[in-house]
C-alpha cells in the first residue's frame, strides 16, 4: 500500500497546473461571473453568461462521467452531505455576492486581475483571506456555527438531485445519467442555441473550465486517494485541506495560502492543493498579460474605492465560508456534483450581485 501512495507534492504540482490554466484562460477569455451578470444587467449581452453556463453543464457530464467509470465519488466531497444548511447557504451566498460587486470581482477574478498586476486585487485578497479565515476559526466563525448552521433539513439520503431521484425508486446509475443528462442539456442550449454564441472565447472559457474542474476531481478523487492509509489505516484524500476530494474553490485556499506564509516555519504544514491551485492561477493570468502585453500596474483611484474593496474582500470571505464556496466552489464545483446547497448558494449569490449593482446605480443617479 505504501507503494501506491502519491506524495503530497505530486499532488500540489498538478494543482499548480490546473490554476495556471484556469488562470491562463480565464484572462484570456475574461472569464468571470460577476461580469456575466453585470454584462446582462447594464447593457443584455449574455456572452460570458453563456461562457459560464457552457463551463457548468461540462463540469456536470464529466463529473457524472468519473462517476460512473468508478473513478470518482461525489459522496466523499464536502458538497454532497444529507445535511442540507440552507439558511447558510442563502445567507453566505447574498453576503459573497455583495461582496464580489464592492470587490470588483470573486476570488477567482481577484487572483486572475493580481496576476494582470492590479494591487486592488491585493489587497481583496489579503482581506478575503482574513474574513475566510475568521468565519472558518474565528469570532465569525463562533457566530456561523451557532446561528446559522443550526438551521438545516435533514433529508436522510445524499442532498444531490440524484440521489433525490434514487430515493424514489430509479437505480444510481440511472439516476445520474437522467440527472446529469437532463442539467446539461438544458445548459448547453441555452448557453449555445444561437449562432453568435459559437465564439471561440466562449468555447475556450466555456470547455476549458468546464474541463478543468472535471480534471480536479480527477486528481484529487481518484490520483490522490487511498482506501487505506499505511500510518492511519483509513481512507485519506492526500494534500486536500478538507481531507476529502476537491476541485477549484477560491475562498477556503486564500486563507491557508495567507496562514501558510505566516506559519512557514511549522513543518506538519504543507503546500496543499487549494493553495497550489491559488499560485497557479496568479501565475498563469501573469503568463497570459505579459504575453498579451496587457500587464499593467493598478491601484486605486481614491480612500472610497478602497474602503469599498477591503469590505467587498471581507464579505466574501465570511461570505464564502458560510455557504460553503464561491462562484466556483459553488458555482462550478459544487454545482458539479448536483448538489441542492450548491443551487442555493449560487442563485444566493447571483441576486446578492444584482441588488448591489441596482442599489450602487441608484445611489449614483441621486448623487449626479
Amino acid at each position: 500500500m505504501e507503494d501506491a501512495l502519491v506524495s503530497p507534492a505530486t499532488i500540489a504540482w498538478l494543482a499548480f497546473a490546473i490554476g495556471g490554466l484556469f488562470g491562463f484562460i480565464g484572462n484570456k477569455t475574461h472569464f468571470c461571473t460577476l461580469g456575466a451578470v453585470s454584462d446582462i444587467v447594464n447593457i443584455g449581452d449574455w456572452g460570458r453568461m453563456r461562457m459560464w453556463l457552457l463551463a457548468i453543464a461540462t463540469a456536470i457530464l464529466g463529473t457524472a462521467a468519473l462517476q460512473l467509470a468508478g473513478l470518482f465519488d461525489p459522496a466523499k466531497t464536502i458538497y454532497t452531505g444529507s445535511r442540507l444548511i440552507w439558511l447558510s447557504h442563502i445567507v453566505g451566498g447574498l453576503l459573497f455576492g455583495t461582496g464580489m460587486v464592492l470587490g470588483s470581482g470573486c476570488g477567482s477574478k481577484t487572483l486572475i486581475r493580481l496576476g494582470g498586476g492590479n494591487l486592488k486585487s491585493l489587497v481583496v485578497f489579503t482581506f478575503l483571506a482574513i474574513g475566510a479565515s475568521m468565519t472558518l476559526r474565528g469570532l465569525t466563525g463562533v457566530w456561523r456555527v451557532r446561528f446559522l448552521d443550526p438551521v438545516n433539513v435533514e433529508l436522510g439520503h445524499a442532498q444531490t438531485l440524484p440521489a433525490f431521484l434514487s430515493a424514489a425508486g430509479m437505480a444510481p446509475e440511472t439516476a445520474v445519467m437522467l440527472a446529469a443528462g437532463v442539467a446539461a442539456i438544458v445548459l448547453v442550449v441555452f448557453a449555445l442555441g444561437r449562432r453568435d454564441a459559437w465564439r471561440s472565447d466562449i468555447l475556450l472559457g466555456g470547455l476549458g473550465v468546464g474541463a478543468l474542474i472535471i480534471a480536479c476531481w480527477y486528481v484529487t478523487g481518484h490520483i490522490g486517494y487511498v482506501a487505506e492509509h499505511p500510518e492511519t489505516l483509513e481512507e485519506a484524500f492526500v494534500g486536500t485541506n478538507s481531507g476529502r476530494a476537491e476541485s477549484l474553490t477560491f475562498v477556503a485556499p486564500l486563507a491557508y495560502t495567507l496562514e501558510l506564509l505566516q506559519l512557514w516555519s511549522d513543518a506538519s504544514r504543507i503546500v496543499t492543493f487549494g493553495i497550489a491551485s491559488v499560485l497557479g492561477v496568479v501565475c498563469g493570468s501573469a503568463l497570459c498579460a505579459l504575453l498579451g502585453r496587457s500587464f499593467r500596474v493598478e491601484s486605486f483611484r481614491d480612500p472610497a474605492d478602497l474602503v469599498r474593496h477591503i469590505l467587498g474582500g471581507l464579505l466574501m470571505g465570511i461570505g464564502g465560508v458560510t455557504a460553503v464556496g464561491c462562484t466556483i466552489g459553488q458555482g462550478l464545483s459544487g454545482l458539479s456534483t448536483l448538489a441542492l446547497g450548491s443551487i442555493l448558494t449560487t442563485a444566493a449569490i447571483i441576486t446578492g450581485a444584482i441588488v448591489t449593482m441596482k442599489v450602487q446605480y441608484w445611489l449614483m443617479m441621486r448623487e449626479a
